[in-house]
């Protein structure tokens, strides 16, 4: 087992149990991903986490590959899914760093809360690209901490030694993420900027 996925472990029934912190930008994300989802879609999650967005987009398409690299995370999301009923959405534990994904396979890429966690984010947005048909979408959504007052990144610093946050978290702007998803190829459509500007939402689109 990886250490990032020893930490989300440790913390993934109390993660399971929090509440959403602004539940009204969490909703808006929501209906803006399904109104880009076309029919019969195809749908991959990089970091499902618990599945909660996962089962609330499964309605919306046909099949959903729900990925993270925490066994407990994904424990969790299993039985969520029992207990709704849902059988179109699949969880799976990978890491995106030796994910094999076929290429031009999905109709839409979801990244949530993770692009400001990974060690090579080139290489992970590169993938991403490759697994998408052409025209497809990548939906991220992403802590751009260096928008945020100057303590927030030493508090993220102070936490990582104490166990208390993941080791890797990049301080990024709203713009250095955005340059980094154009740089991957991708052609941005939409950015919303959520919870006070400290969320990036990105929609981008794969060149057809």
């Amino acid at each position: 087992m990886s250490k990032p996925a020893e930490f989300w472990n440790k913390i993934a029934e109390g993660y399971a149990n929090s509440k959403i912190r602004d539940e009204r930008a969490y909703e808006k994300k929501l209906k803006l991903t399904q109104n880009l989802f076309p029919s019969n879609a195809e749908v991959l999650e990089i970091a499902c986490g618990t599945g909660t967005t996962a089962l609330r987009h499964a309605p919306h398409v046909a099949q959903y590959l729900a990925t993270d690299i925490s066994s407990g995370m994904l424990e969790i999301a299993r039985k969520k899914a029992e207990d709704q009923g849902v059988s179109n959405v699949t969880f799976s534990e990978q890491d995106i760093g030796m994910a094999c994904w076929p290429s031009a396979q999905y109709d839409a890429v979801l990244a949530m809360s993770i692009l400001h966690l990974l060690p090579d984010r080139s290489a992970g947005l590169a993938k991403i690209r490759d697994t998408l048909k052409p025209g497809g979408r990548f939906i991220s959504s992403t802590v751009c901490l260096g928008n945020m007052a100057f303590f927030f990144p030493l508090l993220i610093s102070a936490m990582k030694l104490i166990g208390k946050a993941p080791k890797v978290v990049d301080s990024l702007t709203h713009e250095e993420l955005a340059a980094a998803i154009t740089e991957a190829g991708f052609i941005i459509e939409d950015h919303h900027r959520m919870s006070k500007a400290k969320v990036a939402f990105i929609v981008a689109r794969k060149p057809e």
